[in-house]
């Protein structure tokens, strides 16, 4: 019963948070198209609708059996996510489900002691619908990444970004899998952990600095520090065994980061700060460095 507890509630917990990841990706992707790629933007709503679907789900399975430590982290919504959904909507034309964002505030938190076998194989069709719509999603973005490579395509999203949502979804995909093949975890080990959010880290630093109106000189310098200091972090993590000392360096670092990304999704849905980041970008990256606390607080 214990390993049936753990599937149900490590499953549910990784869909309230990357079904969410993979559908704001979707939003980025179509919001980066240009008119001649209309076609691709279609396919990108697509994706994102769907993929709130498997999330709907997820919140009406998860209410009441999620963990508190997960509840707590904000990973799953911020205070600034439905003010950030509903700018964004309207800054871009494209829909969003904001009632989903309503149903994640009123979830509780929960603590199993018997799951029922019908939960079960609810949780288990969650997790196989979620796999096929990875497989089409990571194609998708792998076409997208070959063709702006090659120059047969232009988009607002940088390459670097385009490859760093490929690397997410497919670590969402490694996730359910394990699950689905009966691991009663679905956590990398923590160094595996640390080079991937390290690098995941790095990265939204490079997109921040890269995003920014040039007149926002000491924000450039913020972030551009923290793409230094993450990319020192990835470089130790890819080299010592022991990571006792790199998780507490980790950890320090990423909770001055989610700081600084906290003020800066206040400053740019306030409209304090130049830039051409979407108000929902902003959070998105600040659930993700929540995310990231919370696995190297375990």
């Amino acid at each position: 019963m214990e390993k049936n507890r753990d599937f149900v509630v490590l499953s549910l917990e990784l869909h309230l948070f990357f079904a969410r990841i993979m559908k704001e990706h979707s939003l980025f992707l179509e919001a980066g198209f240009t008119p001649r790629d209309a076609a691709l933007a279609r396919q990108a709503d697509g994706f994102k609708q769907r993929f709130g679907g498997v999330l709907a789900d997820a919140i009406r399975l998860g209410n009441g059996v999620i963990t508190g430590a997960t509840l707590r982290s904000d990973e799953i919504v911020t205070e600034f996510t439905a003010r950030a959904e509903r700018q964004t909507r309207c800054l871009t034309g494209i829909d969003i489900n904001t009632r989903l964002t309503e149903m994640e505030h009123q979830l509780t938190a929960g603590d199993l002691s018997t799951v029922s076998p019908a939960l079960v194989r609810q949780v288990g069709f969650i997790n196989q619908t979620a796999l096929r719509l990875l497989d089409g999603l990571i194609r998708f973005k792998e076409r997208i990444l070959e063709a702006v490579l090659g120059c047969d395509m232009f988009t607002m999203n940088y390459p670097l970004l385009i490859e760093h949502i490929l690397r997410e979804a497919r670590l969402y995909q490694e996730c359910i899998t394990k699950l689905e093949n009966g691991q009663t975890t679905c956590c990398q080990d923590m160094k595996q952990t640390e080079m991937f959010w390290n690098q995941i880290m790095m990265e939204h630093a490079m997109f921040i600095r890269g995003l920014l109106d040039p007149t926002q000189t000491q924000l450039i310098q913020a972030a551009d520090g923290f793409a230094q200091d993450f990319a020192c972090l990835l470089e130790q993590s890819r080299r010592i065994n022991d990571m006792a000392n790199g998780s507490s360096a980790a950890l320090d670092e990423t909770i001055k980061f989610r700081d600084f990304k906290m003020a800066g999704t206040k400053g740019i849905e306030e409209c304090q700060i130049r830039s051409l980041i979407l108000p929902l970008l902003a959070d998105h990256v600040l659930r993700e460095a929540n995310h990231y606390i919370r696995l190297l607080q375990a």
